[in-house]
């Protein structure tokens, strides 16, 4: 019988994120924090490890700095531990001298490095989707069915077909056609597969599980770019593929509408997402940090993390990261705080009084914001969320979709408004 030991899991980090900059204006996709604490790397690598799948390269191209230290710090077996977590970086080559290309091309420029393995399967993820799946389930169905490829799918609401992959699946599961973020309104009538009005399409998830045989032959026969808008479409003619159903919770946060969201739906008392689960838990790195001080201050549905100090002020419906400070008198609703990578070091507060401190100062009112990390907010700021659909960019903040994103390391001075005249 196949072995979870035979399969090996290859992590895309991702190209330049525009869709979530300035996010990732200093990091990669997967690098981006999330509920306060976490990374979205965290969510495929800590779902191999509770699968069982203990074999893991990520693969990374741009802004891999962060990414690589965070992976580095937070995913150390221990010598008598078959598995590894690897960074396979895009490097050039004799045989290549260009980046990746796309999602195919990034794994068929790491060929040798997957062969070198000798994995029999190779199971194929993103680092920018929210999820909890059991690998292992999806594997033995690939093995049942002796599928060349499996590819993971949920359904998918009509309104957004054309930000998917569709196919449609005969009775036994097998793929029978594949169109890539569809728009003709006759192919999208042709791709339904289910009776259910409000979602009546199946889209890829953007998984998937390969024979690593039939991954080789398939990259080396033709110049892919891409598994969603080529080789799975091009495979379904050639190959065994077949669909695995997946109803649970799944979003991608591919944009900042969709990342702000998802971490303010995580403040809620039963949110759709939770990060504790004693039997399969999210995984992160270590820190040893003082917990949360909070003094003469109301929460409402507030997500708090470690190491943060928060004086006099009241929090709504937000989330607040690691090592966030924020002083008195300071309203914040509806945002996301990001936090810190570090505590100011200042012998005297009266050293700083001129000075922006880390943190959010005093007599703030913030709402409907995603603050990065390290940001400097001074006394009297003001930021106000601007009509939804709003996009531009500014010298010290970027709007998009009406969410106000202040970006890493950004100072505000004392005074600065923000938001809709």
């Amino acid at each position: 019988m196949p072995s979870l030991d035979e399969v090996l899991t290859v992590i895309l980090g991702g190209g330049r994120g525009s869709r979530l900059y300035p996010l990732t204006q200093q990091r990669s996709k997967p690098a981006v924090p999330i509920a306060g604490q976490y990374r979205l790397i965290d969510i495929p690598i800590s779902n191999c490890i509770n699968s069982g799948v203990y074999k893991i390269a990520v693969l990374t191209q741009f802004n891999t700095v962060s990414l690589h230290r965070h992976i580095s710090r937070s995913y150390q077996f221990d010598a008598f531990h078959t598995g590894w977590v690897q960074i396979w970086a895009a490097e050039q080559t004799m045989q290549h001298t260009d980046w990746y290309q796309g999602t195919a091309d990034a794994v068929r420029k790491q060929l040798g490095q997957i062969i070198s393995t000798q994995a029999k399967y190779v199971l194929i993820l993103a680092g920018d989707h929210l999820y909890r799946m059991d690998y292992a389930k999806l594997a033995q169905a690939h093995w049942d069915n002796d599928a060349d490829i499996t590819v993971a799918v949920q359904p998918v609401l009509a309104s957004e077909a054309d930000r998917f992959g569709i196919l449609k699946k005969d009775a036994d599961n097998r793929i029978v056609n594949f169109a890539e973020k569809p728009t003709d309104p006759h192919l999208l009538e042709l791709m339904k597969s289910r009776d259910d009005v409000e979602q009546p399409y199946l889209g890829s998830m953007g998984i998937y599980l390969f024979k690593t045989n039939a991954l080789i032959e398939l990259l080396q026969e033709q110049e892919f770019e891409d598994f969603g808008g080529h080789l799975i479409p091009h495979a379904i003619g050639s190959h065994r593929v077949f669909g695995y159903d997946f109803e649970d919770y799944w979003v991608d946060i591919g944009t900042i509408r969709s990342f702000y969201e998802t971490n303010l739906q995580l403040t809620e008392q039963n949110p759709s997402f939770n990060f504790y689960d004693p039997k399969r838990p999210i995984y992160t790195r270590a820190r040893f940090i003082p917990g949360s001080v909070i003094s003469n201050s109301k929460l409402e549905n507030v997500l708090l993390a470690d190491g943060c100090r928060i004086v006099d002020s009241k929090i709504e419906h937000s989330v607040i990261g690691l090592r966030s400070q924020i002083q008195s008198n300071s309203v914040i609703k509806d945002s996301i705080l990001m936090g810190s990578d570090y505590y100011q070091n200042s012998e005297s507060e009266d050293e700083i009084i001129d000075a922006v401190p880390l943190g959010i100062g005093k007599n703030c009112k913030i709402e409907g914001a995603i603050i990065d990390k390290n940001v400097h907010i001074g006394d009297g700021v003001t930021i106000k969320p601007f009509a939804r659909g709003t996009d531009f960019n500014s010298q010290q903040y970027v709007v998009r979709d009406g969410i106000v994103v202040i970006p890493k390391n950004t100072v505000l001075n004392h005074g600065t408004e923000i938001g809709p005249v």
